[in-house]
């Protein structure tokens, strides 16, 4: 019997042990260490790295892996649990709610009309915008379309349009922009952000959507090279108004994204997305900076933040 009994309290010592060691020093309330995994959205992607970076500066026990797939990759893999945290650029469905997807919104951007800069009609285009009417038959009608038949003259060159090959945010909120869904969308698949804005600008008869991330540039604040932002004709009356010409920079941009002037969608939130409430200390901290102290990178990395009642209401969310 005392064999039995001292058999059963070093089982019961091996098995403490065990889970002390399994327990990361996140967990324990002393300095944070650890490793957060994240996936997802190409739109959410450079904002993410630029918050891991800042974070791991702060607690250099920290490793944070980050990687682009689009969002719907980074739903799928959040909800498999292959990775901490999904980013994701669209809204949450009720069905992803139901298998355990949580969120928190953390900042905001918008999914822009591109084309080719040296497209033969620019000057036309940039002085009277295009309606939503005509995105609609440039990207929903499934036979070629010409220039001709958008901008009412004799051009019979085609339209070379293009779309996302990968399950994006970006094609989700263009599609719900004109009223249909990602698998309407017709034109050429080029997978990710990267890939749409280089296949616009490699073809002068070019017309695609990025997110505004990858459509200017962060240190010039202007459109990259090679591509040009198509300005909405947001009231359809045929012509850009003076309320309407905000393209020229990507502050002026923002400003309209912020204040609602350009549409939503494709204007739309950004999530982070966990499976159920995050439970590790570390994935709960880094929610913290990112409403908080993480702000402060928003503008200077080509989001818009989120207004103080937003920010308060995800904070909330956490805690």
């Amino acid at each position: 019997m005392k064999s039995f009994i001292k058999i059963l309290i070093f089982i019961c010592a091996v098995s403490i042990l065990s889970c002390n060691n399994n327990k990361s020093d996140s967990d324990t309330g002393g300095e944070l260490k650890g490793r957060i995994s994240i996936s997802g959205a190409f739109a959410l992607y450079p904002m993410a790295q630029k918050w891991g970076e800042e974070f791991m500066k702060l607690h250099p026990g920290v490793s944070i892996d980050i990687s682009a797939g689009g969002a719907g990759k980074g739903m799928m893999d959040v909800l498999s649990g292959m990775v901490d945290l999904g980013m994701v650029s669209r809204e949450v469905k009720p069905e992803e709610i139901k298998k355990g997807a949580w969120y928190i919104s953390v900042t905001k951007d918008a999914v822009l009309p591109t084309m080719n800069s040296s497209n033969p009609y620019m000057k036309e285009i940039c002085k009277k915008g295009m309606t939503n009417e005509q995105f609609k038959k440039i990207f929903l009608t499934e036979k070629a379309i010409t220039w001709g038949e958008i901008l009412g003259n004799n051009s019979g060159n085609k339209i070379s349009r293009y779309t996302r090959s990968d399950f994006c945010g970006a094609s989700e909120m263009w599609a719900k922009y004109l009223g249909k869904k990602q698998e309407d969308l017709q034109g050429t698949g080029v997978y990710g952000d990267p890939g749409m804005a280089e296949a616009v600008r490699n073809d002068k008869s070019g017309i695609g959507y990025n997110n505004v991330i990858y459509a200017y540039d962060l240190k010039t604040r202007k459109v990259n090279q090679g591509i040009a932002v198509i300005p909405v004709d947001i009231n359809s009356n045929g012509m850009l108004d003076k309320g309407e010409m905000f393209y020229d920079n990507l502050d002026s941009l923002m400003n309209a994204v912020k204040n609602g002037i350009y549409p939503s969608p494709p204007a739309r939130e950004l999530y982070f997305v966990s499976k159920g409430k995050p439970e590790k200390r570390i994935v709960t901290e880094f929610l913290k900076f990112i409403l908080k102290e993480g702000q402060r990178y928003v503008k200077e990395s080509g989001y818009v933040n989120l207004s103080e009642k937003r920010l308060q209401e995800e904070s909330d969310k956490i805690r």
